[in-house]
């Protein structure tokens, strides 16, 4: 069979893969420290699990409108409103099987072969394949440690051509934590605007903010921002969700239908049960998004103080997210039972066999200097997790 030069020329999802391996490792009764999960430790609350098994016995068990029920979309609208003051009708909001399928969506409907993506790095690691599976070119713009691994808007300028059709902006970013300012974000963001290049402003961790952080919503940064921004956004992250395949996005009409369409020729629709629960979750007591919250921030507090003790490791300290991204490319070149550590492919295998920690290789993300640590898990594996890394990389000479 001779498959597609699109889909032979990515790979599969690096956080995906390294969770599947911890887990099939757990199976074999091996004790593992996961940081390689993207996502919350915590249950789904009760009240959103209620609201599904009601929609089961109330026969909700059918096919929904492609984008989405009426009542879903009304509460993204009614958040959006509430919490970022952006106004939308129901018409420029759809809701997907994930936030991820939105993502993906979107370059279905906008690229054509050749257009190019501006994808800041370290970026999420599905950015550039979704690029690529319809046709377009991911222009990878690094940003720097010593910087917060923001982009500037030098950056941007310089990395524009006639061919940007969009670019991506994630904040609370995955895999760094850095969260971007309105002042920092706003001078990127008319820049954009005036050039006619759409905003992918990936939102998903916004809540999941440190030190008292405010988020700003890069659509509510202006009239002519808002018109070419598609905000994205969902219930995984903010309400323990993952399993339940519900994102959604907002932004211009044109962009909206033509999702829409696309979505209606490939999943129909995202499950209704799901689309129930998550119309709890934005309705319902935002009090439990709080408390998940405090947790995260403790946990950051955490890691960040037993990183601290890591010789010749450095570390941004997240601002959101969940995720810590620390520097271990003073370790490369030295050498374990005769293999040497080469980036962090080879130091991420190596904590996976040597201290039974699975982390996910910077590489994967667009910096092959750094590795990615989930903090969403509880502070005891926090703390086993990082004392076995830290006798690992003792042993590295």
């Amino acid at each position: 069979m001779q498959l597609s030069s699109r889909v032979l020329s990515i790979q599969p999802s690096a956080t995906l893969a390294l969770n599947a391996k911890a887990d099939a490792l757990r199976a074999q009764g091996l004790d593992i420290v996961n940081f390689a999960a993207g996502q919350p430790d915590f249950n789904t609350p009760r009240h959103i699990c209620e609201a599904a098994i009601k929609a089961i016995n109330d026969g909700f068990t059918r096919y929904t409108p492609v984008p989405g029920i009426p009542e879903l979309r009304q509460a993204v609208v009614d958040k959006l409103k509430r919490d970022n003051g952006l106004d939308y009708t129901l018409d420029q909001v759809m809701i997907n099987v994930g936030g991820k399928h939105s993502s993906y969506l979107i370059m279905q409907a906008l690229l054509n072969e050749g257009d190019e993506v501006i994808v800041p790095a370290p970026f999420w690691v599905s950015y550039p394949p979704m690029v690529i599976l319809a046709g377009g070119v991911p222009v990878i713009v690094p940003t720097q440690l010593e910087n917060g691994f923001k982009l500037k808007l030098a950056d941007v300028q310089a990395a524009v051509t006639a061919r940007t059709r969009a670019i991506f902006l994630n904040s609370p970013c995955n895999p760094t934590g850095a969260v971007y300012s309105r002042e920092g974000l706003k001078p990127i963001a008319e820049f954009c605007a005036a050039k006619g290049i759409l905003m992918i402003s990936d939102e998903m961790y916004e809540p999941i903010l440190f030190d008292g952080r405010r988020f700003f919503s890069t659509a509510s940064l202006g009239p002519a921002v808002y018109e070419h921004t598609a905000t994205l956004n969902g219930v995984s992250k903010a309400y323990a969700m993952t399993g339940w395949r519900i994102g959604y996005m907002a932004g211009p009409l044109e962009l909206i239908k033509a999702c829409s369409k696309i979505q209606g020729q490939s999943t129909s629709n995202p499950t209704s049960i799901a689309q129930k629960a998550a119309e709890a979750a934005l309705n319902g007591d935002q009090g439990v998004v709080a408390e998940m919250n405090q947790s995260f921030q403790r946990r950051r507090n955490l890691i960040m103080d037993l990183m601290a003790e890591l010789p010749e490791v450095t570390c941004f300290r997240p601002e959101g997210s969940f995720y810590a991204f620390p520097r271990f490319a003073a370790y490369y070149g030295r050498k374990a039972g005769g293999k040497e550590i080469d980036g962090s492919q080879t130091l991420a295998d190596y904590l996976l066999e040597e201290a039974r920690v699975a982390a996910v290789p910077g590489v994967a993300f667009g910096d092959d200097a750094c590795i990615r640590f989930s903090f969403a898990i509880g502070d005891a594996s926090i703390e086993k997790g990082m004392a076995a890394t830290k006798r690992a990389l003792a042993k590295l000479g």
